[in-house]
């Protein structure tokens, strides 16, 4: 193949004579085409650049070809939903084809799942029925993540004292229902009792039209050091979104008082074991709000946490992570979950 050679010429005159110095740039032995998105809402533009293999951009001397026709300059848009071949040629180099879309978002959904929030307690007798429910729901669907918030007192003194209590009283009071046991869908959606007689009403919300949105999380934990990016992709343009975050603890031994009949009756439950208990929250319990700007068409939102794991975490191999994402009523649109080493992919569908 022939190659593309610069030249850069510096002559300089001397006292005694005429000199000149030449230096000859790397060649370049071929040329690399991107785009600034493989996807766009059809109306908006896409912008390709070319460099070379040294890195050296040279996308104002390409000529750029969309489905075999030479087009004016390096970006394209199209008035409808389509796709396109492109590549580029920089004097006698091809780079590659890339595919772009421009698209209307029919085309985006992702998997479904449901948040279940358990207001709990190991003082409450009633709780474990809740509990009882939430088995049930996982037996029958994977889509279903589990958040128990234990309430309401830290103090040892106290009749309802719990170990894990986690202060939830500003998320509480958003839902005026001051008794327990208390279970949530989606965090605005009162879980119907008694709960085991009920978990279709939490399978139901895996089910129907897939949301618009979808998460990954990669939650990476080194020692007490806790690394954890949460992303989100769009199918739709969204407004007034909210992001939450949880980190929840399982595997926690501790006696849970039962007045039920499940669980064979029997109170008190010694070294019951206590899953997705919520250990700390890193963002405000309401919700971070995501810039709009953020949450448009193709869009992809990515919030990184650099922090440590909490201290009241009794054994770092037991974490996990919840992420979800509220809309401006509150309830959560979709919700995903990960454990420390995760490398999720988005679930579309």
């Amino acid at each position: 193949m022939k190659k593309v050679f610069g030249f850069i010429i510096v002559s300089a005159l001397a006292l005694w004579g005429c000199s000149s110095d030449y230096t000859v740039l790397e060649s370049s032995d071929s040329v690399i085409l991107t785009a600034d998105s493989s996807v766009k809402r059809f109306g908006d533009t896409i912008t390709f650049t070319v460099r070379d293999n040294n890195g050296i951009e040279h996308t104002n001397d390409a000529v750029f070809y969309v489905d075999g026709t030479a087009i004016e300059g390096n970006k394209l848009t199209s008035a409808v939903v389509s796709t396109h071949n492109v590549k580029a040629t920089y004097y006698d180099l091809t780079s590659d084809n890339v595919e772009v879309s421009f698209g209307d978002g029919t085309e985006l959904n992702f998997r479904k799942r449901v948040l279940i929030e358990d207001y709990t307690g190991t003082w409450c007798g009633y709780c474990p029925r809740v509990a009882y429910a939430i088995d049930l729901v996982h037996g029958q669907s994977d889509d279903a993540v589990t958040v128990a918030i234990h309430r309401p007192s830290s103090d040892m003194l106290s009749i309802v004292y719990d170990p894990y209590n986690f202060d939830a009283s500003e998320l509480e009071a958003t839902l005026n229902i001051p008794s327990y046991p208390k279970g949530f869908l989606n965090r605005k959606v009162l879980w119907t009792s008694p709960e085991p007689n009920n978990i279709a009403q939490a399978i139901a919300l895996t089910q129907g039209a897939n949301p618009k949105l979808g998460l990954a999380l990669k939650p990476i934990v080194n020692g007490n050091n806790l690394t954890l990016d949460v992303s989100a992709q769009f199918g739709a343009d969204f407004s007034g979104l909210k992001l939450v975050v949880y980190v929840l603890e399982n595997g926690l031994l501790y006696e849970q008082h039962n007045y039920t009949s499940y669980f064979d009756g029997v109170d008190v439950l010694e070294n019951y074991t206590h899953n997705h208990v919520l250990r700390a929250c890193l963002t405000p319990i309401l919700g971070e709000a995501v810039p709009d700007s953020e949450t448009k068409l193709y869009g992809i939102y990515t919030k990184t946490f650099n922090t440590t794991l909490p201290a009241n975490i009794s054994n770092a191999a037991n974490v996990e992570f919840v992420a979800f994402l509220v809309g401006a009523d509150g309830k959560a649109i979709n919700v995903r979950k990960a454990a420390a080493g995760d490398a999720q992919d988005f679930e579309m569908l």
